[in-house]
């Protein structure tokens, strides 16, 4: 009898690191400039959780570039996901609109990772319980495909074709210590999890 093996889930290797990030970060900001027509009417919303650490970096880019400081906020959009029943439940976070608000704006939401767009639906729900922007753009680090929904970024880091077994990683020093993008097997990363998860006492090594 014929034994069939699963392949071996392969680990995540880095695809962009801190350099490249940062790269991506000042050219976004120069694409926004550019498109905005000097971003006059501008507001940055980060969406929980990097998407808030991308937006404060494209901030500092932007008042670099401008001279002004552009209004900055945060999104939680727990509460709009469409799959809060099919998963355990989720700590809220803070959502934070500079005080002009967002009336008459052009809103950039910021994430890090596009996947299959239901968190993008999610963040415009929210956005229509608190005002009603001139226009709505979107800003990701990493943009991988597999769209679910018609939904697209305005400003893409890096197109990253990937399949559906891979898992994208994005790792930000405010937050994991290291700028880094990774991707690999979501079986290796699912069993890494584990593993942490069953040995808390020690240390985590990068892959």
């Amino acid at each position: 009898m014929t034994t069939h093996h699963e392949p071996t889930p392969r680990p995540p290797h880095q695809v962009l690191d801190g350099t490249d990030i940062a790269r991506v970060v000042t050219r976004i900001a120069h694409e926004i400039v550019e498109r905005a027509k000097g971003a006059e009417d501008v507001v940055l919303l980060g969406i929980h959780t990097r998407g808030v650490h991308l937006a404060r970096r494209l901030h500092g880019r932007l008042a670099q570039i401008t001279g002004r400081e552009i209004p900055l906020g945060t999104l939680d959009i727990t509460m709009y996901r469409d799959d809060l029943r099919l998963k355990p439940a989720r700590a809220l976070e803070h959502t934070e609109i500079p005080p002009g608000g967002i009336d008459g704006k052009l809103v950039i939401l910021v994430d890090d990772v596009l996947f299959s767009g239901r968190t993008i639906r999610a963040a415009l729900d929210a956005l229509n319980d608190i005002g009603r922007p001139r226009a709505v753009q979107l800003a990701v680090l990493v943009d991988r495909g597999h769209r679910e929904l018609p939904i697209r970024a305005d400003y893409v880091g890096k197109n990253l074709p990937t399949s559906l077994r891979e898992a994208v990683q994005v790792r930000l020093s405010d937050s994991d210590g290291v700028d880094a993008v990774l991707v690999g097997d979501r079986d290796f990363t699912a069993r890494s999890s584990q593993a942490m998860a069953a040995k808390p006492s020690e240390p985590h090594l990068p892959e």
